[in-house]
């Protein structure tokens, strides 16, 4: 278990930033999608994180070849899925493990799908329930992964509202109905991440949008294959956009940052509490890319309790700014932040309370009043690369040790030497 020593910057920074990692939603997508082609897929700046990488082994043991040349990495699908010998896994990710239980419910065959201590821990009924009511064989533990399905090419059409706004759910019953012999509809309360419909679309599926609702329509022939560029993701740039706003005197650019309305509501939020950003629009084929500028600002204490789907990755920094800010901050709604990699809704606030943070826990979320300052502490990431992230934000400020921070790896590999360069002169 690797320890993150972070010491109090003692300087302004104002640094651009062109490495930022991919976009880890989009990244392991593109793997599940070039599936649907029967030509090579083409993906530029994949994501090689641990979770994403966990995705590329998958598809090769389905059949797929895969080369990766530099930036430019090679997705060539199987003529057929082929059944594995071994389980499959999914590492830390609740994208992978649910995305890949639709895309093989509708697949011929026996396939397993595990993960390590933390996604053993995440509920997957949610997922599970209505893949199964639509025919799909799944059987879990309890409600937990290991997840065995015995594909099922005939899976009925549906008519589905989730009470859940998870684009994990929407995406894995759109995908194991693609392939299906009827129109299905799928709706959800609020919005949530459109990565899926967007991608699907510009691959020459039938999957359009109507009244709030998502109409399926079923695919008589291959898919077109990929050809993206991944854009860097919004969450991860998300971090160094706090460090800039609470750094006195301190400006960062990130470059080439997907601008999909539903990946950048943090943003909207750190502007509510009064940062300085600037949005740079440069391009939009599979989603919206531009550049960011952040500039430090003082901020003051806002309430959310909306659009909280595209929230939930971002939450725990923006609470780092939320300590910062004058007056009081409250999150609500926010029950889906416990199902997380940790509980975040616990790891936030009681990582807080050690840093000298007045705050208190709710069962939907949380409030923290702010106080400008930070106190150095000892910090448990349980396993929670976003949590770990944020605390060694915060770090800037006050200096700040952090236990368990190998998840990291899971979704932003350079995140330290990003962190190291706001300390050069």
């Amino acid at each position: 278990m690797t320890n993150l020593k972070i010491r109090k910057l003692k300087k302004p920074f104002g640094i651009t930033i062109q490495d930022i990692a991919s976009d880890k939603s989009i990244s392991h997508r593109c793997v599940i999608f070039s599936l649907f082609s029967d030509k090579p897929s083409t993906i530029f700046n994949f994501l090689l994180a641990q979770d994403t990488q966990d995705s590329l082994n998958i598809a090769k043991k389905l059949g797929a070849v895969v080369e990766i040349d530099e930036n430019k990495t090679t997705i060539t699908p199987p003529t057929n899925i082929l059944q594995p010998d071994e389980p499959l896994y999914c590492g830390n990710a609740g994208t992978a493990i649910r995305l890949w239980a639709g895309f093989l419910s509708g697949c011929e065959g026996k396939f397993i799908l595990t993960g390590d201590e933390y996604l053993l821990k995440r509920p997957m009924s949610r997922v599970v329930k209505p893949l199964c009511n639509i025919g799909a064989n799944i059987k879990d533990l309890a409600g937990f992964a290991p997840l065995t399905i015995l594909g099922n090419t005939h899976l009925k059409n549906f008519s589905f509202h989730s009470d859940i706004d998870s684009a994990q759910i929407k995406s894995a019953m759109i995908l194991a109905c693609i392939k299906g012999g009827q129109n299905s509809t799928y709706k959800e309360n609020n919005l949530t991440r459109d990565h899926t419909e967007r991608m699907l679309d510009c691959m020459g599926a039938n999957i359009k949008t109507e009244n709030g609702k998502i109409i399926i329509s079923p695919t008589k022939k291959p898919l077109r294959p990929l050809n993206i560029t991944i854009p860097a993701d919004p969450s991860s740039a998300f971090f160094f956009a706090v460090a800039a706003t609470i750094v006195p005197n301190s400006q960062i650019v990130l470059k080439n940052i997907s601008l999909n309305p539903t990946r950048i509501e943090a943003y909207k939020q750190l502007e509510n509490m009064g940062a300085d950003i600037t949005y740079i629009n440069k391009e939009n084929t599979y989603e919206p890319i531009g550049d960011i500028i952040v500039k430090h600002s003082s901020l003051v204490g806002i309430t959310i309790s909306d659009n909280i789907a595209w929230l939930i990755d971002e939450l725990p920094a923006l609470a780092i700014a939320m300590s910062i800010a004058k007056g009081k901050s409250v999150v609500k709604n926010a029950k889906e932040l416990r199902v997380k990699e940790s509980d975040r809704i616990s790891s936030i606030i009681n990582n807080l309370k050690l840093c000298d943070i007045c705050c208190e826990e709710f069962d939907d979320g949380y409030e923290i009043q702010g106080s400008g300052k930070f106190q150095k502490a000892t910090i448990n990431s349980h396993g929670d690369h976003r949590v770990a992230m944020s605390f060694a934000i915060a770090g800037l400020l006050s200096g700040m040790d952090i236990e368990d921070t190998d998840c990291i790896l899971t979704s932003f590999p350079n995140f330290r030497s990003i962190l190291r360069s706001l300390y050069q002169d």
